[in-house]
């Protein structure tokens, strides 16, 4: 008779963590955004802790921060076209 087969330990793989503090475009301060979920009345709050800035957008049960603070950098390019593009420099 055989020997039994060991069975496989599962690999337990870690979800990534997603940031609920970003910068803000107006200050340009590092971590000043913070976020913070609604799910009660479906809405998400931005607001800067330096500048005071803010803004809300609607959410749904998946939505997270990152939505709503990409909500929020979409609706600043609606307001000023191509004020908040990445600057290239010319190294040659």
């Amino acid at each position: 008779m055989g020997k039994r087969k060991a069975k496989r330990k599962q690999v337990v793989r870690k979800r990534p963590v997603l940031d609920t503090q970003f910068d803000c475009l107006f200050c340009n301060h590092e971590k000043s955004i913070t976020v913070k979920m609604i799910h009660e009345t479906k809405v998400g709050e931005l607001k800067c802790s330096i500048c005071g800035a803010n803004y809300q957008s609607a959410i749904n049960s998946l939505s997270h921060p990152i939505d709503v603070y990409s909500d929020w950098i979409d609706a600043c390019e609606e307001l000023n076209p191509g004020a908040y593009t990445v600057m290239e420099f010319n190294t040659s």
